[in-house]
């Protein structure tokens, strides 16, 4: 017989009560003790949930605390420039009364995810061209060496400066940043774009600059800046295509039939009154200034120029007109000037040309069958082309930003006409089998969009345009079409040593380029669509054509830009009712030059 265990004296009550505590019967014959139990809960919540109320509290605050000090050090900064040529118009009560209530966005942790793979794509980028290019301008991924298109002026590196620094890639953007302080010399044997030399250098300098206040890039730029003027030596003013470095000596290249072209020409603007103001030397203005007078001694009533220009009649010598290939940017910037003038009355005629070119683009725009794709066709003489470049699928987002200052129904029709296009420009990529965007592209009735020139070279026109649309209506479908494009770009031309484009985006083949501006621009957007609109805020920063960000700085006490010219002898009265009815509006205080002082 077994022979039972002898337990303690008081453990079997004891061993024996602490199931029956776990039981709901327990607390049913004991009403007491239920309402202590419920007590005791109601209580350790309050006092669980206030902790992780106070917690967020102070996170929220720390964040209004922080973006408060960015925009009053960015105001200051702005201050110092103004006060520098004699056009501080701001004061710190202003100032104070501006940013009393920040505004915080609330972060999104599908979009922090997001922007972090974005950020590790530009780790992989950077970290291949550092291994295997360091120095040159860009990186042949396959065959893991570098390539000098652009005289050996270290491309990339300055492409990527202000990515880096954005995305707070703080060790990469000190190594890139001594590179340019101790290696970046112009005194080269080299003929330069004029065009891409200042979109890429010249911008990447003054954008560092504006984001980091540290006076070596602003020494660069001006020296730069120097060795590219000479380009603006002709009879009329206009500058030629391209320039040696060394020499100075400035011509346009055969090709070109021995005209300059529109895109070079317009889009050396931003720069070089960057410069102007923040040197306080003003004949780098002058010079790209005066380029936009000769253009509008003789400004087509539709706004809309051809694509080759004399330097020295200053009179188109062809006719095709396109938003693609070498008209793209001129367009672009004659809006981006009047926003980096912080839109007052001296950039005004700016902000006209615009406008007509707007009225005039209207006249390209067509629809697809069967689906009615918007897209921008190209004219030569009185002939109309179904095509379309991926380079114009800027247009989206330069619609997008020229709402502010348009007239309510205008606002709204560029709005429209910004989104039907967007809609087409993800097609683009969307359509082939890659998911990555040809070229360009044919219309043809009853076929929609077809693939011409098959080749994608990791371009951003279209994640540009997601971004300033994203920006503009927070509608989230444009996040969701620029992750459709991100991921195809990693899915595609990712490989261990890189990124490359591909030679064909029907069959994937692949190129062997990692173009610097896939860094400076592709990558950066895409970062900036999956970030706040607090980094980076448009108010404040306006971006050059390689997506360099310019700080805004108003344009006072000088004498109007353009204004030299007789009225009405390159503005279309039409253009000028509608510009009176803006200043009107202006007055009126429905649209604002200048930041927010609500």
């Amino acid at each position: 017989m077994a022979r039972s265990k002898t337990l303690p004296l008081g453990s079997s009550s004891s061993s024996s009560s602490w199931p029956r505590l776990l039981h709901p019967s327990y607390y049913l014959r004991r009403p007491r003790r239920l309402l202590l139990l419920l007590v005791l809960f109601v209580g350790t919540t309050f006092v669980l949930w206030d902790r992780h109320s106070l917690v967020q509290h102070h996170q929220v605050s720390f964040l209004q605390v922080d973006e408060l000090a960015k925009h009053l050090q960015g105001d200051w900064e702005t201050i110092q420039l103004d006060g520098n040529n004699g056009s501080s118009s701001k004061t710190l009560q202003q100032l104070r009364f501006e940013h009393e209530t920040p505004k915080i966005e609330m972060e999104d942790p599908v979009m922090e995810d997001r922007r972090n793979q974005v950020k590790a794509a530009m780790l992989h980028a950077w970290s291949s061209y550092e291994k295997y290019a360091w120095g040159f301008d860009e990186l042949q991924p396959q065959s893991r060496q570098g390539s000098n298109e652009f005289g050996g002026l270290g491309a990339t590196i300055i492409d990527s400066l202000d990515t880096l620094y954005i995305m707070g890639l703080q060790k990469q953007y000190e190594k890139a940043r001594d590179w340019v302080a101790e290696n970046l010399q112009f005194n080269r044997n080299y003929d330069a774009s004029v065009f891409e030399t200042t979109i890429r250098v010249l911008g990447g300098l003054l954008s560092s600059y504006d984001l980091t206040a540290e006076k070596m890039f602003l020494t660069k730029a001006q020296e730069l800046a120097d060795r590219l003027l000479p380009a603006w030596d002709s009879s009329t003013g206009i500058p030629y295509t391209t320039i040696n470095l060394g020499s100075g000596r400035a011509f346009n290249p055969s090709w070109t039939g021995g005209s300059s072209v529109l895109a070079d020409l317009g889009t050396d603007q931003l720069e070089f009154i960057g410069l102007s103001q923040r040197t306080g030397d003003p004949k780098y203005k002058q010079k790209v200034e005066n380029t936009i007078k000769q253009l509008r001694l003789s400004f087509p009533k539709d706004g809309l120029l051809p694509i080759y220009i004399s330097p020295d009649s200053g009179q188109p010598t062809i006719s095709k007109v396109t938003f693609g290939a070498m008209g793209d940017s001129f367009y672009e910037y004659l809006l981006k000037v009047w926003i980096q003038g912080n839109k007052t009355e001296v950039v005004k005629h700016y902000r006209e040309m615009w406008e007509q070119s707007m009225e005039g683009m209207r006249g390209l725009i067509s629809k697809s069958s069967p689906s009615g794709y918007t897209f921008i066709a190209e004219r030569t003489g009185a002939s109309m082309f179904n095509k379309m470049d991926e380079l114009a699928c800027f247009a989206p987002g330069m619609l997008t930003l020229g709402m502010e200052g348009a007239l309510p129904e205008k606002a709204v029709e560029y709005l429209e006409i910004a989104k039907e296009l967007a809609w087409t420009c993800y097609n683009f990529y969307m359509s082939t089998p890659t998911k990555l965007a040809g070229e360009n592209y044919y219309f043809h009735q009853g076929q929609d969009m077809v693939v011409g020139t098959a080749y994608n070279i990791l371009r951003p026109e279209t994640v540009e345009s997601l971004m300033y649309l994203w920006r503009k209506t927070g509608d989230s479908k444009y996040r969701d079409w620029g992750w459709d494009i991100f991921q195809a770009f990693e899915k595609q031309s990712r490989i261990a040593s890189g990124y490359v484009g591909l030679r064909n985006v029907n069959t994937g083949e692949k190129d062997n380029k990692m173009q610097s501006f896939f860094l400076a621009e592709t990558l950066k957007y895409l970062y900036l669509l999956f970030s706040p609109s607090s980094v980076i805020p448009l108010d404040e920063w306006v971006f050059n054509t390689e997506a360099h960000p310019l700080r805004i700085i108003p344009r006072v006490n000088e004498p109007i830009s353009l204004e030299d010219v007789h009225e009405g002898k390159g503005i279309s009265s039409d253009i000028q009712s509608k510009s009176t009815a803006t200043q009107q509006l202006v007055h009126r205080g429905v649209v604002r030059y200048g930041r927010n002082t609500n």
